[in-house]
């Protein structure tokens, strides 16, 4: 498909500079009309925006993350898509305020968010997220789903379990900083 580079952008959401420093760095292929108008040259293939999203529960695990960002990288290059962002977070998997991962679901322009495993985007709810981003047209593409009903199951229950020990175990860890800190102040 062919673009004139006002329309490219438009498309891209990116502004018509970035465009041309795109076709400085040679990002984009270009293309030349009789009339000297340069035209952005664009495979159908390419028109898929791919965002990799890697997390792990705590900093104990960056080795892990940095795996799981390369397994995924590779996972992107043997299906030929061109990976747009890596997201890499460290956060619970029962926080729902990660703002690394609510920037690319809140972000149109990408079409496709490749994850490992779905406890990896979403302890619960990922059903609800993905009905959400086929509104869009664009889709959650876990690498590692589970195989039957039951693993699944087993995997919400372990979810829920791991929430509540969660919570309770940070009621303790709260309880004893106040705690230390009345200590401290009475000291």
């Amino acid at each position: 498909m062919k673009y004139k580079i006002s329309n490219y952008a438009k498309i891209h959401k990116v502004t018509y500079r970035t465009v041309w420093n795109w076709i400085r760095l040679g990002k984009v292929q270009t293309e030349r009309t009789n009339t000297n108008r340069v035209l952005i040259v664009e495979d159908e293939n390419v028109l898929e925006s791919v965002a990799i999203y890697a997390r792990v529960s705590s900093s104990e695990n960056k080795v892990n993350l940095e795996r799981q960002k390369d397994r995924l990288i590779s996972y992107c290059n043997a299906k030929g898509y061109k990976v747009d962002r890596i997201v890499t977070e460290i956060a619970s998997g029962l926080n729902d305020t990660r703002p690394k991962l609510e920037s690319i679901l809140i972000d149109k322009s990408i079409t496709i968010i490749v994850c490992e495993h779905s406890d990896r985007l979403a302890r619960f709810g990922l059903n609800y997220i993905q009905k959400l981003l086929a509104l869009d047209n664009r889709k959650i593409e876990i690498i590692n789903p589970t195989e039957t009903e039951q693993e699944d199951l087993i995997q919400d229950f372990v979810s829920i379990i791991t929430s509540f020990t969660a919570r309770l175990y940070g009621q303790r860890r709260s309880k004893r900083n106040t705690e230390k800190l009345i200590k401290e102040l009475n000291d």
